[in-house]
């Protein structure tokens, strides 16, 4: 079992910045494809950005250029900085983790692929 815990969301003027962390627990954290989802409401969760073990990223066209994914292996945590920030960044961010090992690339863009999840964090643009 595999415990996720998300930080450092927060409230953001539009063009802001902010980091949020996910810590994991488990040895195998570097074998993990990880990825970032976000759920505004009314909306479907998206994924934002994904990482594999091998820190191979992709990122969805509409953050593109403006969030980073990271991963630091040896403290088992998973970062994404996201920078000029927009009203339409709103959403509770999820970290998700996806034990299955398909190579250093692999990382999935499909939630049902991801096996465990944190709580989430609020995110909140204000314009």
């Amino acid at each position: 079992q595999v415990q996720l815990e998300e930080s450092g969301g927060g409230l953001v003027q539009a063009g802001g910045s902010l980091r949020l962390s996910c810590a994991a627990s488990g040895r195998t954290f570097g074998r993990y494809a990880m990825g970032w989802f976000r759920q505004a409401p009314g909306k479907e969760r998206e994924l934002v950005a994904a990482i594999s073990s091998g820190s191979s990223s992709y990122y969805a066209d509409s953050v593109k250029g403006r969030f980073t994914i990271s991963r630091d292996n040896a403290r088992s945590t998973v970062y994404l900085q996201m920078n000029s920030l927009k009203p339409e960044d709103t959403a509770v961010y999820y970290c998700a983790a996806d034990e299955s090992y398909w190579g250093s690339y692999y990382y999935s863009r499909s939630a049902y692929d991801y096996d465990f999840w944190g709580q989430g964090t609020q995110v909140t643009v204000s314009s």
